[in-house]
């Protein structure tokens, strides 16, 4: 459930037509959920394993696949907009993400005019535009977020990557601002559960324990984000669902219980949250035990630069994958 007694923030990491149409105002209106968020695997899956979108597939010959994407695309993050509409004009989150082609995560000029292009086709004001965070994607989220367009972070590993994040975004909304803008936010999208998935089997090994990687990088980049004192600038964690068993599949939401953030989950992980009770804020974490846990990776080899290159390598990898599978569905 939505928290707003401590500004917290539950969203829901979904996409699909007939769920946009009928359960998700549900989850709406019961203070489930005040935002949600896409990715290029969501929409892959959606639309390559949905007969909703068979209807105006038929409409869209002739139309070449990214061109017939897009407009998939645009219809249904439009009617997730629409839905939190309200949520939006009252000040509680209320936003929808849609992310950029992945293959101009390196195009900055790219990127911000797709964002642009995206966010004017759908033609609601509470859209977040998603841009990867690389060398290239930082300066597009500050030149978005100065035209007054809202930005998600996304493939966020580092505290650098944070770091930068957070720079661009406050040089983007700082001259929105000065410009006369009234509203623009930005979420950082922390990733969590890949480096347990990563790291979980060999930190076993070493008698170290598991499902404790991703918690506390998340908790040392949320307590660096907060520091900055940024209303409109939010943690949001993101790869919250759990693989297998071995974990309560709410865990990385309670884990991460936090004020003034956000936690986009899977939907079967969001019904495992609310069916328990209310859980209590488990962050900031202090410093000390961080660095700590960190410092004990390192004397057992373990390289922490080297973790978070290769899982933005793969992050992208795969964000461009699923694009690339579902483009080639829609010839």
């Amino acid at each position: 459930m939505v928290n707003r007694d401590i500004n917290f923030s539950l969203w829901l990491d979904f996409v699909e037509r007939d769920y946009l149409e009928n359960e998700f105002s549900g989850l709406i209106e019961k203070g489930i959920i005040n935002g949600a968020t896409s990715n290029p695997s969501i929409f892959a899956s959606a639309i390559t394993t949905s007969p909703a979108y068979k209807e105006q597939l038929s409409r869209l010959t002739g139309k070449s696949p990214k061109e017939k994407y897009e407009a998939l695309a645009i219809e249904d993050i439009r009617t997730a907009a629409q839905a939190l509409r309200p949520l939006y004009d009252e000040g509680n989150d209320g936003y929808i993400s849609i992310e950029v082609d992945p293959f101009l995560s390196n195009d900055t000029e790219g990127t911000v005019e797709e964002g642009k292009r995206l966010f004017t086709a759908i033609g609601e004001p509470n859209v977040m535009v998603k841009v990867p965070a690389t060398s290239a994607g930082y300066d597009a989220m500050q030149a978005l977020l100065s035209t007054g367009i809202s930005v998600n972070a996304t493939l966020v590993f580092s505290p650098d990557q944070a770091k930068r994040c957070l720079k661009a975004m406050k040089a983007g909304i700082d001259a929105f601002e000065a410009d006369g803008g009234r509203r623009v936010q930005a979420v950082i999208s922390v990733f969590v559960s890949r480096f347990d998935r990563h790291l979980d089997a060999d930190l076993a090994c070493e008698g170290i324990d598991v499902a404790k990687t991703g918690i506390y990088n998340a908790a040392k980049i949320y307590n660096m984000i907060e520091k900055n004192h940024t209303a409109n600038i939010k943690t949001l964690f993101a790869s919250t669902g759990v693989k297998g068993d071995n974990l309560p599949a709410d865990y990385y939401i309670r884990e991460l219980f936090a004020a003034h953030s956000v936690n986009t989950a899977p939907l079967a992980t969001i019904e495992a949250y609310i069916a328990k009770k209310e859980t209590i804020e488990k962050l900031p974490l202090e410093e000390s035990d961080i660095s700590g846990y960190f410092t004990k990776l390192s004397d057992c080899g373990f390289d922490m630069d080297e973790v978070y290159a290769k899982l933005l390598k793969d992050g992208l990898k795969a964000f461009e994958d699923a694009f690339e599978e579902m483009l080639e569905s829609l010839k």
